[in-house]
C-alpha cells in the first residue's frame, strides 16, 4: 500500500464518507488519500471474509474517481461481473456491513439491486454491463432525464461476444454512455505514462472534439475519395498511438489508454467525458490486479478469489481435509484417461483452474483449449471437434453452461454429437450465492432427447463417470458434481465404465425407500439411520443417472416399500419429475405408494455456508427423514420433535 500516513489528517477521510455525495467536498489530493484508505479497508475486510480481492484492489482509484466525478445513484454505474465491487460498496453506505460480505444474511459478493440504490443492475456473470448500459441509456433518452451511464468492464470480459453485440448496438443507437475498459493484463509501460495521459486529456476535452467535428464538416464537402483518406489519417494516427481503431469502428469515441491508478490522470479525463460527450465513449484504463498489496500483486492469479488470510504474510487459511476436491478428481481422472486415448481433448471457457482443466493442460497443452469467456463458442467448438472424431470434454460450471444452452440443443443434441459435458459446481455453492448455484442443469439437460446425464455422489463415482463418458461415442453425455471436497471414500486405481441408466442399492430396508441423485447421498444415509432407529427400515439407492432413469430399480423400490422419498440438488422439473412421470405411467401411484419429491425450492437462496443453505432448502438429513415420516402419516408434532432432536 502507498505510504501516505504522514499526509493523512488525524481523522481518516473514510470515516467522514457516508455516501458518494461526501466525495464532492474533497480536493483531488484528498481523493488520492481516500483511495489509499479504501484500499486498506478492502484488504482488512477480505482478510476476514474471503472473496475476490485482486480485482477490487485494481479498481480502487477508479471507483473513488467515478463516484467523485459523477452523480450516483442518479447517474448509473454498472460493474461487470461484480468481482471488483468491494470498494464501491464501502463508498456507498455499506461500510458498516462490509464485514458481512459473502456471509449468511450479509452483503452479496456482487452488485445486487435489492441491496442498494447504488447497484442499478445486478451482476455476477461476465460481459453483461455494456448491454445493461445501453438499456439504461436508452431509457434515459426516452424519459428525458439525461443521466450519465457508466459501464466498467474488464479486458477478460471483453472476450465474450455479448460485449461486442452490445457495443455494436450502442454505436448504432449513438447511445449517450461511457464504457470504461479496465485493462489489468497490460503492464503500465511508458506509452501509458505522462504523454499518453496528456493525449487522453486532450482527446476527451472540448478543443480536440470541436476541431475533429469541424474537420468532419469541412471534409463533407470534398469528394468521397478525399473524405475517406482524411478519415483514415485520423483513424490510423490515433489507432497507432493507442489501439482504438476497433472501438472507433463500432461507433465509440476512444480515449486512452491512461493509468488507472493515477488520480491526476483519471479525474480530469472523467470530468471531460462527463461534460462533453454526446454519444458512446470508451475510456481505456490500464490497472494492476491486486494493486497495493504485495502478496496479491505477486500471486499468479492476483488473488482472484481468496479465503481468509493473514494481512501481514498474505497466507490464506485453508480448511484441512483428507479428501480431494471433486474438481481435482475430475482433472486427474481425465489426465489418466487421456494417457491411453489420444483422441481426448479438453475445452473450457476461461476457467481452467476452476474446472480442473489446468491439470490436463499441464500434461497435454496441445490438447487443451481455453476459449475465453465464450460458453456458446465453447459448446459449438466442442461439437465440431466431436464431429471430426475427437473426444471433447467440455468443462464448464453449471451456472455458466446456461449461457450455451441453445448450442447444446441445436449444435450438439440434434446432431447427436458425443460431446462430454463436465459440469462443476452442481447444487448450492456457498458464498457466491444464487448467481453461481448449479440449480437448473438437471432440468435443462434431461429434457433433451438422447442426452445421458450422470450425477456423482462421491469422488470415486466421479472417476467412474469420467471413464463412462469416454466410452459414450454415439450421443452427448454429461456428468455433474458439487463444489468442494469429496466424501473421503477409497479411490479406485482406474475408473470403470458404468452400465448406462443403472443405479445402485446402498443399503436395504423394507418400509421406506430413499432414492438419491448426486451429492445428497451422504445425507440420505444419515436420514436412513434415523429412520432405522425408529423401527422404519430404510433402503437407500443411488440413482447415478438422471437420464435415462433406472426403470427397473425405481419400480422395484415402489413395489417393495410403503413410502418413497426422491432427493436431488436441482430445481423442479428435473430428476424427481422424471421419476414421478415414470411411476404415473406405470400405474405405481394407483397402488397406494406414498411419494415425496425433495428438490431445491422455487426461490433463489442467498449466500451462506453450504450446509446451512441445504438446511434452508430442505435437503439435509433431518428434512429427508421428516419427509419419510410425513409420507407415512406420522403426526406433525412428532415430525417436528424429531427434526429438533436431529438438529440438536
Amino acid at each position: 500500500m502507498t505510504d501516505t500516513l504522514e499526509q493523512r489528517p488525524s481523522t481518516p477521510l473514510l470515516d467522514k464518507v457516508t455516501s458518494p455525495a461526501d466525495l464532492k467536498h474533497l480536493t483531488d489530493a484528498e481523493l488520492t488519500v481516500l483511495a489509499d484508505e479504501v484500499r486498506a479497508e478492502t484488504i482488512s475486510t477480505v482478510s476476514v471474509t474471503g472473496g475476490h480481492l485482486g480485482a477490487s484492489l485494481g479498481v480502487v482509484e477508479l471507483t473513488v474517481a467515478i463516484h467523485a466525478v459523477f452523480d450516483t445513484p442518479k447517474d448509473k454505474l454498472i460493474w461487470d461481473v461484480g468481482h471488483q465491487c468491494y470498494p464501491h460498496k464501502i463508498l456507498t453506505g455499506r461500510r458498516d456491513r462490509i464485514r458481512t460480505l459473502r456471509q449468511g444474511k450479509g452483503l452479496s459478493g456482487f452488485t445486487k439491486r435489492a441491496e442498494s440504490e447504488y447497484d442499478p443492475f445486478g451482476a455476477a456473470h461476465s460481459s453483461t454491463s455494456i448491454s445493461a448500459g445501453v438499456g439504461f441509456a436508452t431509457a434515459s433518452a426516452l424519459q428525458g432525464t439525461n443521466d450519465n451511464v457508466i459501464a466498467v468492464i474488464g479486458d477478460g470480459a471483453m472476450s465474450a461476444g455479448m460485449a461486442y453485440e452490445a457495443m455494436n448496438n450502442a454505436g448504432g443507437l449513438k447511445s449517450r454512455m461511457i464504457v470504461i475498459l479496465n485493462d489489468n493484463e497490460m503492464s503500465i509501460a511508458p506509452p501509458v505514462g505522462a504523454m499518453s495521459a496528456y493525449l487522453a486529456k486532450l482527446w476527451s476535452g472540448g478543443t480536440y472534439k470541436t476541431f475533429r467535428d469541424l474537420m468532419k464538416q469541412v471534409a463533407s464537402v470534398f469528394p468521397e475519395g478525399i473524405r475517406k483518406r482524411a478519415a483514415k489519417v485520423e483513424e490510423y494516427t490515433k489507432g497507432m498511438a493507442v489501439g482504438g481503431t476497433l472501438f472507433e469502428e463500432l461507433g465509440f469515441y476512444y480515449i486512452g489508454p491512461i493509468d488507472g491508478h493515477n488520480m491526476d490522470h483519471l479525474l480530469p479525463v472523467l470530468r471531460n467525458v462527463r461534460d462533453r460527450h454526446d454519444g458512446p465513449v470508451l475510456l481505456h484504463c490500464v490497472t494492476k490486479k491486486g494493486k497495493g498489496y504485495g502478496p496479491a500483486e505477486d500471486s499468479s492469479d492476483k488473488y482472484h478469489g481468496v479465503s481468509k488470510f493473514d494481512v501481514v504474510t498474505g497466507e490464506q487459511s485453508k480448511a484441512k481435509s483428507n479428501a480431494p476436491s471433486f474438481t481435482k478428481v475430475f482433472g486427474e481422472a481425465l489426465v489418466q484417461e487421456a494417457r491411453a486415448d489420444e483422441g481426448i481433448v479438453a475445452v473450457t471457457a476461461a476457467m481452467p483452474s476452476g474446472t480442473g482443466v489446468n491439470l490436463f493442460d499441464e500434461a497435454f497443452p496441445e490438447r487443451t483449449f481455453d476459449v475465453g469467456i465464450a460458453e456458446q463458442h465453447a459448446v459449438t467448438f466442442a461439437a465440431a471437434l466431436a464431429g471430426a472424431g475427437m473426444k471433447p470434454f467440455c468443462a464448464i460450471y453449471s451456472t455458466f453452461l446456461q449461457r450455451g444452452y441453445d448450442q447444446i440443443v441445436h449444435d450438439v443434441a440434434i446432431q447427436r454429437l458425443p460431446v462430454r459435458f463436465a459440469i462443476d459446481r452442481a447444487g448450492l455453492v456457498g458464498a457466491d450465492g444464487p448467481t453461481h448455484a448449479g440449480s437448473f442443469d438437471i432440468g435443462y439437460l434431461s429434457a433433451l432427447p438422447g442426452m445421458i446425464l450422470m450425477a456423482a455422489s462421491d469422488e470415486a463415482e466421479l472417476k467412474h463417470m469420467v471413464r463412462t463418458a469416454v466410452e459414450i461415442d454415439d450421443r452427448p453425455s454429461a456428468f455433474r458434481y458439487p463444489r468442494g471436497e469429496g466424501m473421503g471414500v477409497e479411490m479406485p486405481e482406474h475408473g470403470v465404465a458404468l452400465e448406462i441408466g443403472k443405479g445402485r442399492i446402498i443399503r436395504e430396508g423394507s418400509k421406506v425407500a430413499i432414492l438419491s441423485l448426486g451429492g445428497r447421498l451422504g445425507e440420505a444415509i444419515l436420514a436412513a439411520e434415523e429412520l432405522d432407529a425408529r423401527g422404519l427400515t430404510t433402503t437407500v439407492a443411488d440413482a447415478r443417472f438422471a437420464k435415462p432413469v433406472d426403470i427397473d430399480m425405481v419400480l422395484r423400490l415402489a413395489r417393495n416399500h410403503e413410502a418413497l422419498v426422491i432427493v436431488e440438488e436441482g430445481a423442479i422439473g428435473g430428476f424427481g419429475s422424471h421419476v414421478l412421470t415414470l411411476l404415473a405411467d406405470a400405474g405405481a401411484l394407483d397402488a397406494g405408494l406414498r411419494v415425496r419429491s425433495l428438490r431445491l425450492p422455487d426461490t433463489f437462496i442467498d449466500q451462506d455456508k453450504p450446509e446451512l443453505m441445504y438446511r434452508e432448502a430442505g435437503l439435509d438429513a433431518t428434512a429427508i427423514a421428516a419427509a419419510a415420516l410425513s409420507a407415512l402419516g406420522t403426526d406433525e408434532a412428532e415430525v417436528a420433535a424429531m427434526r429438533s432432536a436431529m438438529l440438536a
